[in-house]
C-alpha cells in the first residue's frame, strides 16, 4: 500500500533531474479527472512536510469542472482548503512536457490529519478494508478501451475516426484484433509504450478492439488495488498526451459512435489468502469447467446483487448509458458465465493459479478508484452472505435475460443509487450521498440544455 512521499524521496528526484522547473501535483476527482496545481521546484518539499493546499471542493466538481449546487460544499461552505501530500512512488518525469517537468499523485487530508472523505483513493482503501480484515489480498488488473479520433469534429458536430498518416485514410471496418491496424498508428503506440516505461506504468498488451479506430491497452495484475487504479489514471494521461503529440484525440467516452462498440473499463479480480493460495481456486466445477470453489460463486453472487446499486458509479454520465445496449458486448443484466463475453461477470479461461472474475459493466469514462471500490465491496458482500449467483449463462446472455434487471437510463440509475443500502456502508454514507448529489446536479444541467436534435425533431413538427 502506497505511503506519503518523504522529503528525501523528493530531494533524490530533484538531484537526479537538476534541470526540472516544476512538478504537476495531480489529484483524481470524483469523475476520474486529474486536477491539481503545478508547483515550483523550490516548493516541492511541501509535498512531504506542510502539504500543498487546495479547496476540498476540487474533488467534488461535476465533469465540466463547476461546483454542484446540490451538495453543501463549494461556495455554500466558503470553499475551504485542505492539504494534499504526494504519494511515494508516483513522482516521475513527464516525457511529453515542453520543459523538464515532474508529476506526482497526491491525496488530501483535513487539518486534523484525517483522510479527506471525498478523496477517491481514501474511499477505495475504506471499501477494501473488510476483505483485508478477512486476511484476503485482492490481486487486480485494469483494462481500458479508447478511440483514436480526429481533433476536429465533422461539419455536423460529430466525432470521426483519426486519419492514419501511414495509410492516408480513416479506419472504417471492425477488424477486431487486427495486426495491421496496430501498425497504422505504430508511432503513437510506440510513444505510449515508451512513456509507460519512463513512468513505471506496468502496461501490457495493446490490441485493436471491436470498433473502427478503437484500441485497448491492458495493465499487469498487481496485489495493490489503489496502485492499480493510480496506474490506470496515469495510463489514461499518457495515452491522451501521446495522442496530442501525434495531432490526434484519444477519447475514453463510453459511446462516441451510435453504430460502433462502446469503451469499457474491465476489472479482473482474484483473492489470495494468508498462505498465498488463490481463494477462488478449487476442484473443477461441472457447470463451468473452471477449477473453482464456492467462494467464487459467492463473490459473483455479491457482485450481481450489488450491481444495480453501483450503476451510478459504473455509468456516471449521460453518454455512459448509450453504451449499454444488447448485442454490443456491453452488459445489460447481471448474467455470469465462463469464457463468455456477453455476460456482466465473466470467468476467463484460467488455470488453478489464475482463477478470477472479470467485471465488465463499467465504462471507460468511470472513475477507476470508485469502480474498484464497488467491485471489492460487492465481492465481500457475497462472501460473508454466501450469495448464490444462480446458474451460469451459456451462449448469448442478451437472449437469456435474468430477473435481476439493471437501471439502464441515467435517472433510473440515480434513483436506485439514492435508495442503495448494500454498497453505501462500504464507500461511507457521507460520500455516497454527496456523490449522488453531484451526479444529480450534472444530470439536471445536462437535461436543461437544448440539443440540436430537439429543433430537428420538434421545431416544425409539433
Amino acid at each position: 500500500m502506497a505511503n506519503r512521499i518523504t522529503v528525501q524521496e523528493i530531494q533524490d528526484f530533484l538531484n537526479k533531474h537538476p534541470d526540472i522547473t516544476g512538478i504537476d501535483m495531480l489529484v483524481p476527482d470524483a469523475n476520474g479527472v486529474f486536477r491539481g496545481k503545478r508547483i515550483g521546484r523550490e516548493t516541492a518539499h511541501k509535498l512531504a512536510d506542510d502539504g500543498i493546499r487546495l479547496p476540498f471542493s476540487t474533488y467534488l466538481l461535476d465533469t465540466t469542472g463547476q461546483n454542484c449546487t446540490t451538495i453543501p460544499y463549494g461556495s455554500q461552505d466558503g470553499d475551504p482548503d485542505y492539504a494534499c501530500f504526494g504519494i511515494s512512488g508516483t513522482l516521475q518525469m513527464v516525457p511529453w512536457a515542453a520543459r523538464p517537468t515532474g508529476q506526482v499523485i497526491a491525496s488530501m487530508f483535513d487539518d486534523e490529519g484525517n483522510p479527506f472523505f471525498g478523496d477517491p483513493r481514501h474511499i477505495l482503501k475504506t471499501a477494501m478494508q473488510p476483505l483485508t480484515d478477512m486476511g484476503l489480498t485482492p490481486v487486480v488488473a485494469v483494462e481500458l478501451e479508447f478511440y483514436l479520433l480526429d481533433k476536429e469534429l465533422t461539419p455536423g458536430g460529430r466525432a470521426q475516426q483519426a486519419h492514419s498518416a501511414s495509410m492516408a485514410r480513416r479506419q472504417t471496418m471492425t477488424q477486431c484484433y487486427g495486426i495491421e491496424e496496430l501498425y497504422e498508428f505504430d508511432a503513437f503506440l510506440a510513444d505510449v509504450e515508451e512513456a509507460c516505461e519512463q513512468q513505471g506504468i506496468p502496461a501490457d498488451t495493446a490490441v485493436k478492439e471491436y470498433g473502427a479506430g478503437q484500441y485497448e491497452i491492458n495493465l499487469h495484475h498487481i496485489d495493490d488495488p489503489i496502485l492499480a487504479c493510480d496506474d490506470a489514471m496515469m495510463l489514461k494521461r499518457a495515452i491522451k498526451a501521446m495522442a496530442r503529440k501525434h495531432d490526434l484525440c484519444a477519447s475514453f467516452m463510453a459511446k462516441p459512435f451510435e453504430e460502433l462498440a462502446g469503451c469499457g473499463l474491465h476489472i479482473h479480480v482474484s483473492l489470495v489468502d494468508k498462505d498465498g493460495n488463490n481463494y477462488f481456486a478449487g476442484p473443477v466445477d461441472e457447470e463451468t469447467g473452471v477449477p473453482m470453489r464456492d467462494t467464487l460463486r459467492h463473490a459473483i453472487g455479491g457482485l450481481a446483487d450489488t450491481m444495480a446499486e453501483g450503476m451510478g458509479i459504473f455509468a456516471p454520465n449521460a453518454n455512459s448509458y448509450r453504451r449499454l445496449q444488447a448485442g454490443s458486448y456491453a452488459p445489460i443484466n447481471t448474467a455470469w458465465g465462463s469464457n463468455n463475453r456477453t455476460v456482466s461477470l465473466r470467468i476467463p479461461h484460467c488455470t488453478e493459479n489464475s482463477v478470477r472474475v472479470e467485471h465488465r459493466v463499467a465504462g471507460a469514462d468511470a472513475n477507476p478508484y470508485l469502480v474498484m471500490a464497488c467491485v471489492l465491496a460487492g465481492i465481500h458482500h457475497g462472501l460473508v452472505n454466501k450469495i448464490d449467483p444462480g446458474r451460469p449463462v451459456k451462449g448469448n446472455a442478451y437472449e437469456s435475460p435474468r430477473p435481476e434487471s439493471l437501471p439502464l437510463t441515467w435517472p433510473d440509475a440515480l434513483f436506485t443509487f439514492k435508495e442503495a443500502s448494500k454498497l453505501k456502508p462500504y464507500l461511507t454514507e457521507k460520500y455516497w450521498d454527496v456523490f449522488e448529489g453531484m451526479r444529480r446536479f450534472e444530470c439536471q444541467e445536462f437535461n436543461r440544455l437544448i440539443p440540436a436534435l430537439d429543433y430537428e425533431w420538434y421545431m416544425r413538427t409539433v
